[in-house]
């Protein structure tokens, strides 16, 4: 939904064939999944830094007596912060120090920056040029 509001903004169509991160980076929208991601560590750096007797942390850390339903096993929320960790590379023993967390862990409004290295811009180049040249014949609505 978000990229379908960014291309009618910019009026390009699915027909122009622009990359959905190439309208991303243009406009300097980061994608969805890794403001989540973002929103998720935070929060759990407050819960870590919270006392042993807060609600947040009690809720957290519940073990739940009984057995977990027969089939494929559900994505339980300590399971996806497990991954954003390990895909952010922090510790949870980082989150005492609430600047080096924050700035560990803020790592969605870098990704609006232009992605480095030799094949990077190659593909970037090819997706701005059919972002400008559909830019450019678009009419908006201050014409």
């Amino acid at each position: 939904m978000e990229t379908k509001m960014l291309r009618w903004t910019a009026g390009i169509t699915r027909l122009d064939r622009v990359p959905n991160d190439a309208t991303r980076q243009r406009f300097g929208v980061v994608p969805i999944a890794d403001k989540l991601r973002e929103a998720r560590l935070r929060w759990y750096g407050h819960v870590l830094r919270a006392n042993d007797d807060s609600v947040c942390k009690i809720g957290l850390n519940l073990e739940v007596p009984g057995k977990r339903p027969g089939g494929r096993p559900k994505q339980y929320c300590l399971d996806t912060l497990h991954l954003d960790l390990k895909i952010a590379g922090v510790h949870p023993d980082q989150a005492l120090d609430r600047e080096k967390w924050l700035h560990h862990t803020r790592r969605a409004d870098l990704a609006t920056k232009p992605p480095s290295g030799i094949n990077a811009t190659k593909n970037n180049d090819k997706g701005f040029s059919r972002l400008n040249d559909a830019l450019s014949g678009a009419r908006f609505i201050n014409d």
